[in-house]
């Protein structure tokens, strides 16, 4: 059974084929700059060994529609394609941002679930329109397959209130569903499936920390398989510092930049979500080049990397408490992946809370789902490269399964 799997934003789409017999990676392209004067799509096939073919082509590219033809069209043709026919995609699954408290898990899409997303877009504006067009595209050209959403905030919606719920008015919560949602939850579920995998045990028994760090960053407390509490808000401004955005702040500072430098709120909204965080401290958001500086003396973004470091730290404690007991805390995504002095830095000193990393294994860490802790560290660390769009399979696999 093969799956297509879209992310569609506001000028792109990402798409992936997954054959779930086996679960390999068929093919897999990006089509970018929808609406400009010239767009691209970059498309790779995969075959059972060797490098993918690669193929690009610029075109103008005027909406959504004409973007999905141009990768269907890649998909089924003779010479790029890897199956012979549309009928060949099983189901397709979309990845939406935002289903608000209405979506607990993933679902066949009709018309009632489009208007609830919709419904949705002011919790997500930036993001839901873009998810919204790439599903109304594809039930346009896929008219007889199967649709699924699947919702980043769905798998925080085992949150308990205790935990989503603001020291706000409760009417505001009521009226306007001002509460925690959280997100990357499909990255977070896909990794705590891993790790259950890797330590034998249960998912439904295993309690764990995740740690989705890249240029926006989250951290989840799971227990028993699910999530429990997360690092971001009722937006992804909230929680660790992330390469442009601020993370958690007093929210009076907002108020105090609006006046003292005679800002709008929505050029103060501006600084805290693209000009902060790392690029704030230091003028850098990629963690390499901030490595970089750091090794070569300068002060600033020593700092940036040290409050990055200790923010992570900082979530990692707090999940440790509101656990109790955990097998293991995971990095993944780009700087979890990617950064082993990140992952020292979060580690280092935390021995006596049971969390002892091996310097060798965490540097020599080879790609693949591991432990870089030593064997005897009651706590387990592990290292496992996420994969959202296999778990949008899995979930649309799922659904259209049952």
């Amino acid at each position: 059974m093969n799956i297509l799997v879209l992310n569609s934003g506001s000028s792109s789409i990402k798409y992936k084929l997954i054959d779930m017999r086996d679960e390999r990676l068929l093919a897999e392209g990006l089509v970018e700059r929808i609406g400009e004067a010239t767009g691209t799509i970059t498309h790779r096939r995969y075959g059972r060994a060797g490098a993918p073919e690669k193929i690009r082509r610029d075109a103008a590219i005027d909406d959504h529609t004409t973007g999905m033809e141009m990768a269907v069209a890649l998909l089924t043709a003779e010479d790029t394609g890897v199956v012979a026919t549309q009928a060949d995609i099983a189901a397709i699954g979309h990845r939406v941002v935002h289903g608000g408290e209405l979506f607990h898990a993933s679902t066949r899409i009709d018309e009632r679930v489009m208007a609830n997303i919709e419904a949705c877009i002011p919790l997500a504006p930036l993001h839901n329109p873009g998810g919204l067009a790439g599903i109304r595209t594809a039930i346009k050209l896929f008219p007889q397959t199967a649709q699924v959403a699947v919702f980043d905030t769905a798998y925080h919606q085992s949150i308990p209130p205790h935990a989503y719920q603001y020291a706000l008015p409760y009417a505001l919560y009521e009226a306007l569903g001002i509460r925690r949602y959280g997100f990357h939850g499909t990255s977070h579920r896909y990794v705590a499936g891993e790790a259950a995998r890797l330590l034998d045990k249960p998912l439904a028994q295993t309690n764990l920390i995740s740690l989705h760090l890249g240029n926006g960053a989250s951290i989840t407390a799971i227990a028993n398989g699910r999530s429990v509490d997360t690092s971001m808000g009722m937006t992804p401004l909230a929680g660790v510092i992330m390469g442009t955005r601020s993370g958690d702040i007093d929210p009076a500072i907002v108020e105090y930049i609006a006046v003292q430098q005679g800002m709008p709120l929505s050029d103060v909204m501006r600084l805290l979500t693209k000009e902060s965080g790392l690029k704030g401290i230091c003028g850098r958001n990629d963690l390499r080049d901030i490595h970089q500086d750091a090794a070569a003396g300068d002060d600033r973004a020593r700092l940036a990397l040290e409050m990055l470091i200790y923010r992570y730290k900082h979530y990692v404690g707090a999940y440790l408490a509101v656990l109790g007991e955990v097998d293991a805390i995971i990095f993944t995504a780009g700087i979890g992946e990617n950064d082993p002095v990140v992952r020292h830095g979060v580690c280092q000193g935390l021995d006596k809370l049971g969390i002892v990393i091996d310097p060798r294994r965490n540097t020599d860490w080879q790609g693949r789902a591991a432990a870089i802790s030593v064997p005897e560290s009651p706590i387990k660390v592990l290292v496992i490269p996420t994969n959202e769009e296999l778990e949008i399979a899995r979930q649309t696999a799922a659904v259209i399964g049952s």
